[in-house]
């Protein structure tokens, strides 16, 4: 976990990396992970390893209100994986659904797990984000996003 928080870095073009306004944070996968994915809390843990542990959040069809950042790193059970839990992150996993601007409001693990999808007025885990582009803009079904701090 985090000692402390930057709270503002005004790097003219940053990379990813550099990016300001973003907060990361270390986890222990409880599963696979691919770079990308959104994770959400281990319920299947218990007591406070339920916030230690992270997993590919699952698809549930109302939005997983487990959800609580997307992936830097790949890993497999037990790997420490760093989480942007708030702020801008790129190349977030979105296979499923359309997300056809910047602008829109995104909700995690609607349609399948590990992904980010428009949401839907169905979804009552409410908003996870918002896309920073179109669907694919950079990279083939994936999409840049500002994470709303759930963490």
């Amino acid at each position: 976990m985090a000692d402390s928080t930057l709270i503002q870095s005004l790097i003219i073009g940053a990379t990813a990396d550099q990016s300001h306004r973003r907060q990361i944070e270390t986890f222990l996968a409880g599963g696979t992970i691919v770079a990308g994915d959104v994770v959400s809390s281990e319920p299947s843990k218990t007591g406070p390893d339920k916030a230690l542990y992270v997993i590919q959040a699952a698809n549930v069809a109302t939005g997983n209100a487990l959800a609580i950042g997307v992936a830097l790193d790949a890993g497999a059970a037990g790997d420490r994986i760093r989480v942007v839990v708030s702020g801008y992150v790129e190349g977030v996993n979105c296979t499923a659904g359309t997300i056809g601007a910047a602008g829109i409001p995104l909700s995690a693990g609607s349609a399948a797990a590990g992904q980010v999808e428009a949401s839907a007025a169905a979804d009552t885990a409410g908003c996870f984000g918002v896309s920073l582009e179109a669907k694919g803009g950079t990279t083939a079904n994936k999409v840049s996003m500002m994470v709303k701090p759930q963490f």
